[in-house]
């Protein structure tokens, strides 16, 4: 026989295990998630706006570029706020185990938007070197233009450090994916600041230096983009969970009394939840309410390690 249980949710990161205890704590979790990518919006609108006037006034390419890049951090903002409003609804009838992957569908599109961005930074820089190679001399930026890189450096890596503390207590993919947007904004004005300074202090020979530092960051970008399309890749395809985290699944049943042999352990995440689903064997004499009891008992176990409403399937057979 199968031994089913409820399904549920339970937050995880990409380290720890949190837990949340019932569907109104789960509301608290995205209304959070809302505050803080509306926080993260209004620092990349305002951030935006200064970059294309300090641009234009200031004769800076380099700042419209790094203008545009606000422009995409603002966006995927959009998309997250719309994407975990979706994943928050509980299961129905056509998602028997909720709506959890809208978040990590979220993650991997901001992923492909970082993966854009990094690459316009990465072919505009090389551009601007094959035209400086070619004998054509690159303007040089006013210090209009260098005043708004540090103001740019500062307010995104502190709205960067806001926001992936948030994303890991809460347990948020797309959060987190969307602070490393945060922090690539940064990246991308710290490659500006260096063109832009050196600029205009070495002299117009110089200025070659901008082009070059956006295609360090531009890499730089590409590597982070990677790896948060890899992990939502992972989980879009029923990657399973960490071999430490199915060491202690299989402990946990091991440590359980008159519980022996788990084995055939299935596990999943479901956006910020997680499945476990596994066999287990026991005294074939026993009766039903007993096998009943010691199942609910593990359940229990997982669930106060891993969170109150992680979902578990256990199918019991008896002892040989």
């Amino acid at each position: 026989m199968k031994y089913y249980t409820t399904n549920g949710d339970v937050n995880i990161s990409s380290i720890t295990l949190f837990a949340v205890a019932n569907y109104n704590e789960d509301m608290t979790r995205e209304e959070e998630i809302y505050r803080v990518t509306f926080v993260g919006s209004v620092v990349n609108m305002a951030l935006l706006t200064l970059k294309f006037i300090a641009g234009i006034l200031g004769h800076s390419s380099a700042m419209i570029a790094d203008a545009v890049h606000s422009l995409s951090d603002f966006i995927t903002d959009i998309i997250v706020i719309v994407f975990v409003r979706i994943s928050a609804k509980p299961q129905d009838v056509s998602h028997d185990y909720g709506h959890g992957k809208y978040e990590t569908i979220a993650s991997f599109l901001v992923g492909l938007g970082l993966v854009a961005a990094a690459t316009i930074i990465v072919v505009s820089g090389a551009l601007k070197i094959a035209s400086w190679l070619g004998g054509e001399e690159l303007e040089s930026p006013s210090w209009l233009a260098l005043w708004a890189a540090l103001l740019s450096i500062v307010s995104k890596e502190a709205i960067y450090r806001y926001t992936v503390i948030r994303g890991k207590r809460l347990a948020s993919q797309a959060l987190i994916a969307n602070a490393w947007h945060h922090r690539s904004d940064a990246l991308s004005s710290i490659g500006a600041t260096i063109g832009i300074g050196g600029a205009i202090l070495l002299g117009h020979r110089w200025t070659v230096l901008d082009p070059i530092a956006s295609i360090v960051v531009g890499a730089i970008l590409v590597k982070v983009a990677f790896d948060l399309l890899r992990n939502s890749m992972n989980e879009l395809t029923e990657c399973s969970l960490p071999e430490d985290t199915e060491k202690e699944i299989i402990d946990i049943v091991k440590n359980s009394p008159g519980v022996s042999e788990p084995h055939n352990l299935r596990t999943r995440r479901i956006g910020n939840r997680i499945a476990i689903e596994l066999h287990i064997r026991m005294n074939g004499d026993i009766s039903l309410r007993e096998a009943h009891d010691r199942a609910t008992e593990i359940e229990l176990s997982m669930k106060k390690r891993f969170g109150n409403s992680t979902h578990v399937s256990l199918h019991m057979e008896p002892t040989k």
